[in-house]
């Protein structure tokens, strides 16, 4: 390129982000060649990873936006290649580290990343709607989240997130979808309609293992595993393999609720990791003379508070008690979560409001090298 054009050209095509890996294709080594003609009119050559690219059209519509809004381009041309071998195993060593090794980054020294294990008693307390809705409302703020939705025979995170794209595999590396800044991974992508899952304990914690070590997440600020109900071999595999985990309970008002959940929070004294705090959800009903109608009862999220405190010896927070909301229930069956269709409703500014509270937890230094050296 060797027309006036060129530095800006450059400069427009490193703010084309990869959907899926969430950096610039330039920084990604996708962008093969670049020709501008006399007349304007610029010729873009893109590498993708793999041949059938989920996201094709939308890295080429990004492209040709991006070219278009620089003063002097005429016309845009997008040509779309397919990476060599060689040129996929530089990319996943540049995204892996040397050697593009697998492991699971979450346990590395160096992670940040702070890992909330979501968990329950029992089933229908509404546990994947707030995981769903905690992760995006953590996404809207400009957070780097991912979910593993690690409830295999119940999962439902993708139709929550309304996620109907499959992951891409890159060889042995998957790279998953992405819906309001999320990355998402469900054995439900992998899985034709609503085709059962039926395996034994070993099956569940390969899967598992899996998803942490095959699918690249990237740098994030925050994980979440929306755990099935109960301490089965998922909550024990969670603990084997992100030891640092931190707990998340959530219980509904009901005593009977928040007996069964302080079994799925005191496995913590059993593992060595850390119950993060209660969520008290379908906590009450707003009702339009501006009172309040507790279907479910009252307390059980202090309650639960209180018995996990004693339990586990450390202080054990509220964080949050979510009214019930229709429109959280529609918000999910739409694949639109709450805290970003109706920001404004009472369920949502909780969840908002919880999310905040997980957000101000410092990421922990603990075992990390400062480089610091003595005088």
């Amino acid at each position: 390129m060797s027309t006036s054009l060129a530095p800006a050209v450059n400069a427009a095509l490193a703010t084309v982000i990869d959907p899926e890996l969430r950096r610039p294709i330039t920084e990604l080594g996708m962008v093969d060649s670049v020709e501008i003609s006399d007349d304007g009119a610029v010729h873009l050559s893109v590498l993708l990873t793999i041949a059938g690219c989920p996201l094709r059209d939308t890295i080429t519509k990004d492209s040709e936006a991006a070219l278009l809004g620089v003063p002097g381009v005429t016309a845009v041309d997008v040509e779309l290649k397919v990476m060599t071998q060689a040129q996929r195993d530089a990319l996943k060593e540049q995204l892996r580290g040397p050697g593009g090794q697998r492991g699971i980054p979450f346990n590395q020294p160096g992670s940040l990343t702070k890992v909330f294990a979501v968990a329950s008693g029992k089933g229908g307390v509404g546990k994947s709607s707030v995981t769903v809705n905690l992760a995006c409302s953590l996404a809207a703020q400009g957070l780097r989240v991912g979910i593993v939705d690690a409830d295999v025979y119940g999962f439902s995170v993708p139709a929550l997130m309304g996620i109907t794209q499959a992951p891409t595999r890159v060889d042995d590396m998957i790279l998953p979808p992405v819906a309001y800044g999320v990355k998402v991974i469900s054995i439900g992508m992998f899985v034709t309609g609503n085709q059962p899952v039926a395996w034994r304990g070993p099956m569940l914690h390969r899967a598992l293992e899996q998803f942490l070590t095959d699918v690249y997440f990237g740098d994030l600020d925050a994980l979440f595993l929306d755990l099935p109900p109960g301490t089965g071999d998922i909550a024990i595999s969670v603990a084997q393999l992100l030891p640092k985990a931190e707990i998340l309970v959530v219980t509904t008002p009901q005593a009977a609720a928040a007996d069964v959940a302080e079994r799925a929070g005191a496995i913590a004294t059993q593992t060595g990791q850390t119950v993060a705090g209660v969520i008290e959800n379908m906590s009450h009903l707003e009702m339009p003379d501006g009172g309040r109608m507790e279907l479910f009862g009252s307390g059980g999220g202090q309650l639960l508070t209180e018995r996990l405190s004693a339990t586990t010896g450390t202080p054990v927070p509220l964080l949050g008690q979510i009214p019930l909301d229709i429109l959280l229930r529609e918000g999910g069956d739409s694949g639109q979560p709450i805290v970003l269709g109706r920001p404004e409703t009472p369920a949502a500014a909780a969840l908002a409001g919880i999310a905040d509270k997980l957000a101000s937890r410092p990421r922990g230094l603990t075992g990390i090298s400062l480089g610091l050296q003595p005088r």
